[in-house]
Order: C-alpha cells, then sequence, then structure tokens
C-alpha cells in the first residue's frame, strides 16, 4: 500500500514537473480579452502591462511580455525580443524577428493561442474576433492608424491583422496576420464591427 502512494507521489511530481516545463516554454500568445476600452490601451505602457498581467495569471511568470504595436516613433518589430516564440502548447511560432515577418512564421488559427492554450474565435465562428490590434506594416514597422498611439476610444483607425489567415478573398492582406485592413473607429463597438475585439498579439521579449 505504501509503496503504491508512493508510487502515485511521484506520478503527480513528474505531472508538476511537465506542465511547469510548458508553461516555462510559453513566449508568445494572444491575448483571450482586450482591457475593454477599445483601442485605448493606456498607450504602450498599458498594452505590456496588460499582456503581463494575463501571463501571470495563466501561471507563466519571469518573463517580460510586450504587446506587438507600433506607434508614431515605434516599430512593433523592435520591441518584442529577438525569438524563438513558442505558444502554450510548446509549438513554434517563429525562430526570430526575420522569420516572424516571413512566410515562415507559423501563426494560424491553430497555433495563435490565447494565454490559456485556447482557440481564438475567427472567420466563420460566432463571435468573428480575428482582427488584432497592431498598428503595423507587413514588416513590422508603423502604420498610420495607431488610434492615436492607442489612446483613443473615438475618433481614428487601427491597423489589424487576421490571426487566422482568413479575409474576404485571397489576397495578402486578407491573410496577413498583422496588416489586414483599418478598423472602423477605435470604440469597441468599432472593432467588433470590422471582426475584432481589442485583442492583441503578446510576445516574451527575454
Amino acid at each position: 500500500m505504501k509503496r503504491t502512494i508512493l508510487l502515485a507521489s511521484y506520478a503527480l511530481l513528474g505531472m508538476a514537473g511537465t506542465s511547469a516545463a510548458q508553461d516555462a516554454s510559453m513566449s508568445f500568445f494572444v491575448t483571450s480579452q482586450g482591457p475593454g476600452k477599445g483601442a485605448d490601451l493606456g498607450g504602450l505602457e498599458g498594452a505590456d502591462a496588460h499582456c503581463q498581467s494575463l501571463a501571470e495569471a495563466a501561471g507563466v511568470s519571469g518573463k517580460t511580455w510586450r504587446a506587438y504595436l507600433s506607434t508614431d516613433n515605434t516599430n512593433a518589430r523592435d520591441r518584442i525580443g529577438s525569438g524563438p516564440w513558442h505558444n502554450a502548447k510548446g509549438e513554434k511560432i517563429a525562430d526570430d524577428v526575420a522569420a516572424l515577418h516571413s512566410d515562415q512564421n507559423g501563426i494560424t488559427k491553430q497555433t495563435a493561442l490565447d494565454e490559456k492554450g485556447n482557440v481564438v474565435q475567427g472567420r466563420g465562428d460566432q463571435p468573428n474576433r480575428h482582427d488584432i490590434l497592431t498598428g503595423s506594416l507587413p514588416d513590422g514597422t508603423a502604420a498610420d492608424q495607431t488610434c492615436n498611439n492607442w489612446a483613443s476610444d473615438g475618433e481614428g483607425a487601427a491597423m489589424v491583422g487576421h490571426h487566422d489567415r482568413m479575409g474576404l478573398d485571397d489576397s495578402a492582406a486578407a491573410k496577413s496576420w498583422n496588416s489586414s485592413h483599418p478598423s472602423r473607429g477605435c470604440g469597441q463597438e468599432a472593432l467588433r464591427g470590422t471582426g475584432g475585439d481589442g485583442l492583441l498579439y503578446c510576445f516574451a521579449a527575454n
């Protein structure tokens, strides 16, 4: 009996170790929710804090998280570290910044998971939430549409990408993960109007 209990204890410890290792490997996720004020994220600082909070709530600590966002004087590609990046299931998203911004990246609906390892709704789901805020061009540099550098929930527009790589047609823009089209506005309802919900890409910068 004692031997059975001991073996069970070892098994549980082994499982805990596996879980911790998987958590530690996560370095990329799509936020399960936005801060709730549309594209007013409190600037880059507020967006980064949102990524950090969600990651830590999911049990991933000891990492510095950055939102994949550009502003007038900042390029998203320059603020997310050097990679490689893996999702919550340990699947590789990209080896480095160059691969992330090429056809080599592994971002799809099945791999662009949230911080809990769940699939994020995309085109064809109800509701569709595939518009991810980026403010970026395909190469990860700043676009013109950043909702006043992520401080507006009214006028303006935000460049968004499609995490599911699907759109109204087969164009490169429709399939772009980071630069598909501008939103209709910066408020929460305006973002939802084109298939968004104020969600972000988060990358571990260390």
